[in-house]
């Protein structure tokens, strides 16, 4: 019997002093929230930001149906009973033609009628009778820019204004690129105003929103996929995610998993290393639910999920379990 206590003693001693190292190796450290936290961080803005039904209708009134010509358009210049004048033109950078006998003519903006009737004017001093029209050959100015998360970005070019849906359509804005992201807004430019536009109501049916775009409006659709947030810790699926507009601390919590069986349901961090500010949520507190806790995020924002003790003791047992188990072979001789 004396010599059976040592051996009992050794192995226990062993194994409290792996129990020791693996749970100073293994045992995670979570700083404290800090002060004020919660004055860092705000609450998500859930309404909508669509310009109203009367900035749609000031847009779509700017639209002149009339094609006026401008730099780089070719147009057929026919004058009726001289073909020696008529002929085929490129209008230049500076918005000018140059005509035989009559010289340079400033046609930028100009409809085709305005046009035949300058062409007329200018001939008119050196031909009588003199009757012109212009046809529009090659309509390489009227062009609108696209940019934003669409498959073919850049300058897309019509022989007429089009419209909103044209546009979306032809540059490949309306396929959705990644199934976990919808379309729902966009915004036209033109020049230093700004309308956006709610794309669910209009692909739903609302052809109001359908409007007619002018040359050189600018089409941008935002990519909510250019900032991400990171969701760790004791949650199902932890890595990087897209920050969406007006994500919410439950939003970017539910796309991870939300918390595992081995989470401390208390201790939900979520931290702004750019504000260096750092808050501890309950989710208890969450789900009552207090509005003031369902923080808005931003990029580079970080929710990480504390284990349970219990958790972190059973990690630290099934660490030390080989060891321990070499530990009792050896004691009964096996080795």
């Amino acid at each position: 019997m004396s010599s059976v206590a040592p051996i009992r003693t050794v192995r226990w001693l062993a194994l409290l002093s792996a129990l020791l190292l693996a749970g100073c190796s293994s045992w995670e450290y979570v700083p404290g929230p800090t002060h004020d936290a919660r004055a860092v961080f705000e609450l998500p803005d859930r309404s909508a930001h669509y310009s109203s039904d009367e900035v749609v209708a000031a847009f779509k009134s700017e639209v002149d149906t009339d094609y006026r010509v401008w730099d780089a358009d070719r147009i057929q210049v026919d004058v009726l009973g001289r073909p020696e004048l008529s002929a085929m033109h490129t209008i230049g950078p500076d918005g000018k033609i140059t005509l035989p006998v009559a010289g340079v003519l400033y046609v930028r903006n100009m409809t085709r009628d305005e046009a035949s009737h300058a062409i007329t004017a200018a001939l008119s001093h050196y031909y009588k009778d003199i009757y012109t029209t212009v046809r529009v050959d090659t309509y390489s100015s009227n062009r609108v820019i696209v940019l934003g998360r669409v498959e073919h970005p850049g300058a897309l070019q019509f022989e007429y204004p089009p419209l909103l849906l044209e546009i979306l359509a032809k540059a490949g804005g309306l396929p959705l690129l990644r199934p976990e992201q919808g379309l729902t807004r966009c915004a036209i430019i033109r020049g230093n105003k700004i309308l956006w536009i709610d794309i669910r109501r209009l692909v739903t049916g609302d052809m109001g929103l359908n409007v007619q775009l002018m040359r050189n409006d600018t089409v941008y659709i935002p990519d909510s996929a250019d900032t991400s947030i990171y969701v760790l810790g004791a949650v199902q699926k932890p890595g990087v995610y897209r920050l969406t507009p007006q994500m919410s601390f439950v939003d970017a919590l539910s796309q991870s998993g939300g918390p595992t069986p081995d989470a401390n349901m208390s201790s939900l961090h979520l931290v702004r290393p750019s504000k260096q500010a750092h808050m501890e949520i309950d989710m208890e507190d969450l789900l009552h639910p207090d509005p003031n806790l369902n923080m808005s995020m931003e990029e580079g924002d970080i929710i990480y999920v504390a284990r349970s003790f219990e958790a972190k003791v059973g990690y630290v047992i099934q660490k030390i379990n080989p060891f321990a188990t070499l530990v009792t072979l050896k004691n009964f001789g096996t080795f």
